[in-house]
């Protein structure tokens, strides 16, 4: 007998953001890759992206992605007091069941209702993703990605037609490309009313930047030639743990977190000796010693620091050190 949340039509018309079952095995997940005619990639709920037969796949009944707005019909549009003329954006928010699967939803707070498209191209290599119509304030699911393999994204290429049956003006079409970067994801998660989770909400709408020549020119010969930037007194002691100065840490490589280290390590080390700090405690951690050794490799040769030592042993094992400036 088969399972009664199965879909009969195992295996048929799979695409990004389904939620599957597999067949063999007691796992459940997401397609977050169409790898070709036969292979998609699930995402389970521990984060791993297996590359599975579509044949040992099949649907988990309620759970179809864009179920929705499957057809292009354009149903009777909602009347607004007020009209909207823009608002587009793409909210990006973490799954309940599997943190690092990403879904990608289009908000559309608009009184239009918006033909979307959705293209992505790696390699060269071009895939529909979706094409639908948005209703005004409304949104819809379009799309499903891996967090943890956020470098291998392909590019994004989201266009849309406006329509109304109302007294307007016809808008331009909209074409946003994108590509994905960690700092698009560095700020904090936001509440996103129309989904009701917490997430990153880009616009992709947003205005074109006008630049004022004249204004721009003024600005130059107003500002103070004498006046120095203000520089942050720093805490006596530095906490260089990438936790600490990053919040989208888990995106970052190896190479990137001890760049970001070295960097936030610099900034300290030039505020302490503007306020004319005695010392200040630098921690680093143990780790492999890397950020350690760059970071004493930096102050040997420091004009300005007349010594440095491991800083209470104690408090933090090897995992710190105390720089002592020149008075």
């Amino acid at each position: 007998m088969s399972d009664r949340n199965e879909s009969p039509f195992r295996g048929l018309g799979f695409k990004v953001g389904d939620y599957v079952r597999f067949i063999d095995e007691k796992r459940e997940g997401y397609i977050t890759k169409i790898i070709d005619d036969l292979t998609v990639g699930v995402t389970d709920t521990d984060g791993f992206e297996i590359p599975v037969s579509k044949g040992n796949l099949t649907y988990v009944h309620g759970h179809h992605a864009n179920a929705a707005t499957a057809n292009n019909a354009m149903p009777a549009q909602q009347v607004d007091e007020k009209f909207v003329e823009d608002g587009i954006f793409l909210a990006v928010a973490e799954d309940n069941k599997a943190s690092v699967v990403a879904h990608f939803t289009l908000v559309n707070r608009t009184s239009y209702q918006l033909l979307l498209s959705l293209k992505t191209e790696k390699a060269g290599i071009y895939k529909g993703e979706f094409a639908g119509v948005i209703q005004p304030k409304t949104s819809v699911q379009i799309y499903t990605a891996n967090l943890g393999d956020l470098d291998n994204w392909p590019n994004f290429t989201f266009q849309s037609l406006y329509f109304t049956s109302g007294n307007k003006q016809p808008q331009k079409p909209l074409q946003v490309e994108k590509r994905f970067k960690s700092k698009d994801f560095s700020g904090s998660k936001n509440q996103i009313t129309e989904i009701n989770k917490y997430g990153w909400l880009i616009r992709l709408d947003e205005p074109a930047l006008v630049i004022d020549a004249q204004k721009l020119k003024e600005s130059f010969f107003s500002a103070k030639i004498d006046e120095k930037p203000k520089v942050a007194k720093p805490a006596p002691e530095v906490d260089l743990h990438i936790e600490k100065l990053r919040d989208d840490y888990h995106f970052l490589s190896q190479t990137e977190i001890l760049n970001e280290q070295l960097s936030a390590f610099k900034k300290v080390l030039d505020a302490a000796i503007v306020h004319q700090m005695p010392s200040i405690v630098i921690i680093h951690g143990v780790g492999n010693g890397t950020l350690r050794d760059q970071i004493h490799k930096a102050i040997s040769k420091h004009p300005q620091v007349r010594t440095f030592m491991d800083a209470k042993k104690e408090k933090f094992g090897y995992g710190a050190t105390e720089v002592v400036f020149k008075v």
